[in-house]
C-alpha cells in the first residue's frame, strides 16, 4: 500500500511519517521533493517561486512511480498545486491533469494533517501562506476536488492519536 501524508509545512507530517515508519518496519519512506531536489543541488527561492513549487511537482510524480508498493511519502502531488494555487501562481491545471491522475492512482490512502494548534509554528513562518495551503488542501485532497484523491484519512490529536487513526485505517 502506499501511502502519501499531505498538508501544509508545520503540521507535523514528517513526524507522523517517522512513528508510522517505526510501526510499520516494512514500509520505505520517501522524503519529500524538496530535499531529494535540494540533494541534487537545486536552489530555492526563498519564498519558493512558481517554478519552484513545479519542479517539486514533477518530482513528486516521479517519485510516486519510483516508489515500491509499501511505502510512505512525505507530500503528493496534490500538496504543490495547493502552494501554486495559494501564492496566486499562473498555473495551468489542465496541463498536468492527466500525470495528476495517473499519479494518484497509484497512491492508495492519503492521510492529511491539518492545522492544529498544537504543533509550535516559529515566529518566521508565513502564517497566512500556511493557511491559504491548508484551505487548497482541503478543497483539494479532502473534499476532491479536481476528482483526482481515491481514499483520504483526515488525522488529528496527539502523535500517539494521528498513528493510530492511520493504523486503524490500514486493519
Amino acid at each position: 500500500m502506499r501511502i502519501a501524508v499531505a498538508g501544509t509545512h508545520r503540521t507535523g507530517k514528517s513526524t507522523l511519517i517517522e512513528a508510522l515508519a517505526t510501526r510499520l518496519p516494512s514500509y520505505v519512506t520517501v522524503d519529500e521533493p524538496y530535499y531529494a531536489l535540494e540533494e541534487e543541488g537545486r536552489e530555492f527561492a526563498d519564498p519558493p517561486s512558481a517554478e519552484d513549487y513545479e519542479q517539486q511537482l514533477q518530482r513528486s510524480l516521479e517519485m510516486i512511480g519510483d516508489a515500491p508498493a509499501k511505502a510512505i511519502l512525505d507530500r503528493c502531488p496534490l500538496d504543490f498545486v495547493a502552494y501554486l494555487r495559494a501564492t496566486g501562481a499562473h498555473f495551468e491545471i489542465d496541463d498536468w491533469f492527466e500525470r495528476l491522475r495517473d499519479a494518484m492512482q497509484e497512491i492508495d490512502l492519503v492521510v492529511v494533517t491539518r492545522i492544529e494548534v498544537a504543533v509550535p509554528v516559529g515566529a518566521h513562518e508565513d502564517r497566512e501562506l500556511r493557511a491559504a495551503v491548508d484551505e487548497q488542501i482541503e478543497a483539494l485532497v479532502l473534499d476532491d476536488a479536481l476528482g483526482l484523491v481515491g481514499d483520504t484519512l483526515e488525522v488529528s490529536g496527539t502523535i500517539e492519536q494521528r498513528v493510530a487513526q492511520v493504523l486503524q485505517r490500514l486493519v
